[in-house]
């Protein structure tokens, strides 16, 4: 009985963990879109060149854009090395 008692509990907390989310802003592009819903779940999508292209995007979904604050934009590399 013991067992079983046990075994329910660790299925429940299982059942009532998430993923743990890794990075959520891409910065190797400075637009993202964000998604909202329960159904699909909530996601940050970091991979727009510019607004007009997230914009379209999010289109017809319960979606904002907004700009990447954790950006990086690639340095030029030196010359003559």
């Amino acid at each position: 009985m013991k067992l079983l008692g046990a075994l329910l509990l660790a299925l429940g907390v299982l059942w009532m963990t998430r993923p743990a989310a890794a990075q959520t802003y891409d910065a190797r592009y400075p637009i993202c879109m964000r998604v909202y819903g329960e159904l699909i779940g909530e996601r940050m999508d970091c991979l727009f060149t510019s607004m007009d292209q997230c914009q379209g995007a999010a289109a017809g979904l319960p979606a904002t854009c907004l700009v990447n604050p954790y950006y990086a934009a690639r340095q030029p590399r030196p010359r003559g090395f």
